[in-house]
């Protein structure tokens, strides 16, 4: 260890981990090294630019010797955007490291026995793998490095992703690897278009601006929706930039606009205008035979990776091992996107779920479906799974849960260990949150199978999918 500058170097720092944010984990001395771009395996000089009583931060200064697992990064943004940070890292390897953050969180949190767990599924596409994403207009741009700093004047306007810890700093994107043509095109020329007629870009700290975000949602189903959301603009404004995308772009199949004039980016509030098209898209899943359809609307949510989505869903059906006399509650049924997945599968299905605007949307999906065996219901889960909700709609054979990355509130746990359905299957985008609830269920329930599945490539984030069996009294 030397000095250096002030800061600490660490010559010939083994690399043996990787965090969440995408950094090498390391060890020096007494502080635990989180590095940048370092990848397990990797043995480099560290230089610490943050430091506090029991880690550290840095970045390397030296590589000695490159991991096997290292790979070149594909995106000109690494570094800086906050998307695809384990892109330094052949996907290989990331399969593997995913394994092994679900086996730790089930293993060590959980204390569960982990022989159950399958090999991870990887996803089909590590790139343009999204079916949403979602842009942000700033006048604020990120400065990268080596751009002009000086007083000159120079356009501060930018499309694109926000800087990790700095809200009101946008990184002006201008080839994203999530998402499939035409979403880069249309991106870009929805820049360039405001900025030749200057449209002002949104000021996120001032609250004003006309130009606010812009949302593209594409399907398998070859349709494609963009959502301009605009803030402070003139009618002229939003006439001018909606007649550019829908003379440029005649693929589209829903073009749509909103005015947010609101704090904060959430548009589940507000009024939805159909420029050219109709408010919705479909996207297909094959099931049974056929095929479900389901509709999605700007508001809706479905999972971002449609054909992963898909795998996720039949592993839930293949694990619940349906005979087709079951009644099934459906727990954070979101759009009942799983609910109608399986309806032909069961006898009935009961969804719960918090977002009333996402009940209408399940509800939707079982009537285009012509499915009649399904029921849905909006409110807080703690809430609606009660006894008398038990005793109304009856005691379920098999109990679904997808719940949110914060998992499930403990109230709606010990509910499920009351109802002791002779199965659960519980499908979860966290599981260091799914591994604390399974600590709770396994006083009644054993693990059967573990199946974790990618659905985001190049991130640090799993899908784990767990069958629990009711044990006998």
């Amino acid at each position: 260890m030397n000095k250096v500058a002030n800061n600490l170097l660490f010559e010939n720092v083994s690399i043996i981990d990787i965090a969440e944010q995408g950094k090498g984990v390391g060890k020096a001395d007494d502080f635990v090294l989180f590095v940048d771009k370092a990848v397990p395996g990797d043995i480099a000089d560290v230089q610490v630019y943050r430091r506090k009583k029991n880690f550290a931060e840095g970045k390397i200064v030296q590589l000695k010797q490159a991991s096997e697992y290292r790979a070149d990064a594909f995106c000109e943004h690494f570094g800086t955007c906050g998307g695809c940070k384990w892109q330094h890292m052949s996907y290989a390897a990331q399969l593997q490291f995913k394994q092994k953050t679900v086996a730790g969180a089930l293993g060590h949190l959980a204390k569960i026995d982990i022989s159950a767990m399958l090999p991870i599924i990887p996803s089909s596409a590590d790139k343009y793998y999204r079916n949403k994403l979602e842009y942000t207009f700033s006048n604020k741009r990120w400065l990268n490095d080596g751009e002009n700093r000086t007083d000159e004047p120079m356009n501060m306007d930018a499309l694109g992703f926000h800087i990790p810890g700095r809200f009101d700093k946008i990184l002006d994107v201008k080839h994203c690897y999530l998402q499939a043509d035409p979403s880069n095109e249309i991106r870009n020329s929805v820049g360039e278009f405001a900025k030749q007629q200057g449209i002002s870009f949104y000021d996120l700290k001032g609250h004003s601006g006309a130009l606010r975000n812009l949302i593209i949602r594409t399907s398998t189903t070859g349709e494609l929706m963009v959502i301009v959301v605009f803030a402070y603009p003139t009618q002229d404004q939003i006439d001018s930039l909606m007649d550019s995308i829908d003379a440029g772009f005649p693929q589209i199949t829903s073009l749509l606009y909103i005015v947010n004039q609101k704090k904060n980016d959430t548009i589940f509030d507000q009024e939805v205008i159909a420029w050219r098209g109709p408010e919705f898209i479909y996207e297909e899943m094959p099931t049974n035979g056929s095929k479900v359809r389901f509709r999605i609307g700007p508001k809706s949510f479905y999972q971002t990776n449609s054909v992963q989505a898909l795998k996720l869903y039949e592993i839930t059906r293949d694990f619940a091992g349906f005979k087709g006399d079951e009644l099934v509650y459906d727990l954070y049924t979101g759009a009942g996107t799983i609910a109608n997945f399986i309806a032909g599968k069961v006898k009935q299905i009961v969804g719960v779920e918090y977002v009333p605007a996402a009940i209408e949307d399940a509800k939707i999906n079982s009537a285009i479906n012509n499915i009649t065996n399904t029921k849905f219901y909006a409110g807080d889960m703690k809430d609606v799974l009660n006894a008398d909700f038990v005793a109304e709609h009856g005691k379920p054979d098999v109990i679904i849960t997808d719940p949110p990355r914060a998992g499930m509130h403990p109230d709606v746990v010990s509910r499920l260990m009351e109802i002791e359905a002779g199965k659960i299957v519980y499908v979860s985008c966290n599981p260091a949150t799914q591994a604390r609830d399974l600590l709770v269920l396994k006083d009644k329930y054993d693990v059967v199978k573990i199946q974790p599945v990618d659905m985001f490539p190049h991130t640090q984030h799993v899908e784990n999918v767990v069958l629990l069996a009711l044990r006998d009294h």
